[in-house]
């Protein structure tokens, strides 16, 4: 009886620290990809060819051309910024009709923007632009911004990987003269032509996004809004349904015409603020429980082969559903480019990476032996 109760807790204990292993990795920045965006950053500074207009003069107009397909790309990362860009060409029918709009911090600026001057991909139309360069952007209009970044333990919380001062209720007020785009999370491959999300009829709704309460996969496509909430707090308890159904990030449709007409961004902000105030005590898991309060009665579910999620934490994800989903997403620590990621479901990432080129040569980024 001693002896399994010794192997079951040195059985915790490697469990334990098999997560904290996973915990750190996946929170550093890998040297090749820190190394990347400082050696771009210093070619922007020396290089005018880096620091060359996006796109040029005479496309500028195709960034507001509501004809055109427009997707969102919110990241501080410029090797997965460039595999989503690169894998939506590779994908699409029409990729001469594909506009990205990429958007990043202050600090990433300067290397995201060389690269994509350096080496832009044919034939789509790519804008880089720094949260700071967007003039509305202040404490006034974020409330919350100034509190997360006085407290680095609620930005840590509230941000993960996503950039600092923006978030995704703020796309109405980023792309004014847009009516529908499509928002990625920078840890996404895309394998199919997305055209057809454009022609989806919302209904009147705002955000068509893949629902996560059923599918095959009974612990990724388990979620619903108990998942997320602590519903023992009476704030929760009185306002939310711990049986409904939650949804995907990282994959939307949002008809921004019909989100100006709500006040999405303002219970976004209410609920953010009200957390903060009741120390954290409301959910735990990051940016997307606030989004899931907000959208609420504004989601149009649509279907899950348009977005798989789970490859950043489900090692046994069916191989053939990831080869058939248009979109595949490593949400989760195990992340495409750190060593902890899963070796059977890098390639379908990995492929999209240009290893010839220089500098990810000189920064000794290596393609995954096989």
């Amino acid at each position: 009886m001693l002896w399994m109760e010794l192997m079951d807790r040195e059985r915790k204990r490697s469990r334990l620290a098999e997560q904290l292993h996973k915990h750190l990795a996946a929170s550093a920045i890998p040297k090749g990809i820190h190394c990347l965006s400082l050696r771009l950053t210093d070619e922007y500074s020396s290089n005018a060819y880096a620091r060359k207009q996006l796109p040029p003069q005479e496309l500028l107009p195709l960034l507001t051309d509501n004809s055109y397909q427009h997707f969102v790309l919110a990241t501080d990362n410029v090797l997965a910024a460039s595999v989503a860009v690169n894998s939506a060409v590779a994908s699409s029918s029409r990729p001469e009709r594909i506009v990205f709009h990429v958007i990043t911090d202050k600090k990433t600026y300067p290397g995201m923007h060389s690269w994509f001057a350096l080496y832009p991909i044919y034939p789509v139309i790519v804008k880089v632009k720094g949260v700071h360069q967007f003039d509305w952007l202040t404490r006034e209009n974020v409330p919350v911004l100034e509190a997360i970044e006085n407290h680095h333990a609620v930005r840590s919380h509230y941000h993960g990987n996503h950039i600092v001062g923006t978030n995704v209720t703020d796309n109405p007020k980023l792309f004014p003269n847009l009516d529908k785009v499509v928002f990625l999370d920078d840890d996404v491959v895309i394998q199919r032509d997305l055209s057809p999300l454009w022609e989806i009829d919302l209904e009147g709704k705002v955000n068509g996004a893949v629902e996560t309460c059923n599918g095959e996969d009974g612990w990724v496509m388990s979620k619903r809004f108990r998942t997320y909430f602590n519903f023992s707090h009476p704030l929760i308890f009185k306002n939310l349904d711990p049986d409904e159904c939650a949804w995907a990030f990282g994959m939307n449709v949002f008809d921004l015409a019909a989100w100006r007409k709500t006040n999405i961004r303002d219970a976004y902000h209410y609920w953010v603020k009200k957390n903060l105030r009741s120390n954290l005590s409301l959910w735990k898991l990051g940016t997307l429980p606030p989004a899931l309060i907000a959208f609420r009665g504004n989601v149009h579910p649509i279907d899950p082969s348009w977005h798989m999620l789970g490859l950043g934490y489900q090692e046994k994800s069916n191989l053939d559903s990831v080869r058939n989903s248009a979109v595949i997403h490593y949400n989760g620590q195990c992340k495409p480019w750190l060593d902890i990621g899963y070796k059977h479901l890098q390639p379908f990432w990995t492929k999209h990476v240009n290893y010839s080129n220089e500098f990810i040569r000189n920064c000794h980024i290596l393609e995954p032996e096989e």
